[in-house]
């Protein structure tokens, strides 16, 4: 598999080095009290997720004898940057964003994993490119503990199946030919919904970003993603329009662009599966599993259907995934306890209870397939392994201050009414100087 990712080449903070074990190994020292076989953990994942979560530390509790405080906070990114200039971080921080903790990391508020891990051992067992998303002059302070594939086009398998729309063999039959033979039976072409609490919009911003990779492939978005280009090259702006195609041309989507926003991500599709489907397509991650209905979720190999993304005609050849994650951070670097929970978060043993439940991948190409529920899961992780360019979630890479607020909001003015050049400049304009 050939892999352009936001590598070390890609990356303006990467240094030389495997593990980029330069430097002291000098600690940090945030959490909760050393030894007391407590420790803490900020995530962004709630519900459900929170649930397999919770399962899946529950053997490792059990015979390490640390008892591990899981909080959600789907403000997290906000929430995190409280706590740890108020000098109250939690032990560990599973970060949807590196962005955000590379923020951290050059302040020396985590410690680098090569410090408490087998730095060459869990690059071998990774998929490729994984670790560098969190590399930092040189060094790497994020352990992925969650894989995710965002390149992927969700239908419900019977309806699909019998309406006959085609194939989706490039973008423009998808959002064109395809679209209107769905809707020309009176069934609305896309399911979509951006709704997610104070981080409404992130899925819109997941849609510019597969747009930008499909149409110029993984240099040209690694530099936009990196700020090599601006964020309002011409490029970008036809990405937006093209976009405009599906979420702001009348007809394309369930409810219009009224409810693109007042819709919740997680219940984005569940109008798929009545009787007759209300919509058909979705683009969204692997993780999304989760949030389907539990009638669905009880039979998924016969209830979805998953397709790759597919190329954009005359766009960058071969097949390109939209990848993701969450990643696992020490605040408190000398703390034995939280050095043994990172070691297990960063295994390929994490993880078995979340992907029997469905909606979790693991990052690791050693992770037992048995262990997933279903066929739709391992071919997802399939579409992964065979990819000839993967890239990470760009508005999670990008300043927080970017990726994590001024993207997310000017998705909503867009989807709104505002255009897609004025939008662009915006988001250039609130670009960080320094």
């Amino acid at each position: 598999m050939a892999l352009l990712s936001t590598g070390c080449l890609q990356n303006p903070n990467a240094g030389g080095g495997g593990g980029g074990g330069t430097g002291g190994n000098a600690y940090v020292d945030g959490g909760s009290a050393d030894g007391d076989k407590v420790v803490t953990i900020l995530g962004a994942f709630g519900g459900d997720e929170e649930k397999q979560f919770v399962a899946s530390m529950a053997e490792f509790e059990k015979s390490s004898g640390i008892k591990v405080q899981y909080t959600s906070d789907q403000d997290f990114t906000t929430t995190i940057k409280q706590k740890v200039n108020a000098g109250d971080s939690p032990d560990i921080a599973l970060f949807p964003q590196p962005g955000g903790l590379l923020e951290f990391a050059a302040q020396k508020k985590i410690q680098p994993i090569d410090t408490f891990l087998d730095y060459d051992a869990i690059a071998r067992t990774l998929l490729p490119g994984l670790l560098d998303v969190s590399r930092y002059q040189g060094r790497v302070y994020g352990a992925p503990m969650r894989n995710a594939n965002k390149s992927l086009i969700w239908v419900p398998k019977k309806a699909w199946d019998s309406g006959n729309y085609g194939q989706l063999d490039t973008w423009q039959n998808m959002v064109g030919p395809v679209s209107a033979k769905v809707k020309a039976s009176n069934i609305a072409p896309w399911c979509m919904g951006w709704g997610s609490d104070q981080a409404t919009g992130w899925v819109g911003t997941d849609w510019i970003e597969e747009l930008v990779l499909k149409m110029y492939g993984p240099e040209v978005y690694n530099d936009w993603i990196f700020h090599r280009i601006p964020f309002n090259d011409p490029r970008i702006v036809k990405a937006f329009d093209e976009f405009a195609k599906v979420a702001k041309t009348p007809g394309q989507v369930l409810g219009g662009t009224q409810a693109i926003t007042a819709t919740k991500f997680g219940e984005a599709m569940t109008p798929a599966f009545a009787t007759p489907p209300k919509c058909m397509m979705m683009k969204q991650g692997s993780f999304y599993q989760s949030f389907l209905p539990a009638s669905v979720k009880k039979d998924t190999d016969n209830q979805v259907e998953l397709f790759a993304a597919p190329e954009y005609a005359g766009g960058f050849k071969g097949k390109s995934v939209l990848g993701g994650g969450d990643l696992a951070a020490l605040f408190n670097g000398n703390d034995p306890d939280s050095i043994a929970v990172m070691k297990f978060l960063s295994s390929d043993k994490f993880g078995v209870p979340w992907a029997k439940a469905g909606g979790w991948m693991s990052p690791h190409k050693t992770f037992d397939v048995a262990n997933y529920p279903d066929n739709l899961t391992r071919e997802v992780a399939k579409m992964a392994n065979e990819a000839d360019a993967i890239v990470f979630d760009g508005s999670d890479v990008m300043p927080k201050v970017i990726g994590s607020d001024v993207f997310w909001k000017q998705m909503i003015a867009w989807v709104n009414g505002q255009d897609s050049k004025t939008t662009a400049d915006n988001i250039e304009a609130a670009w960080p100087k320094s």
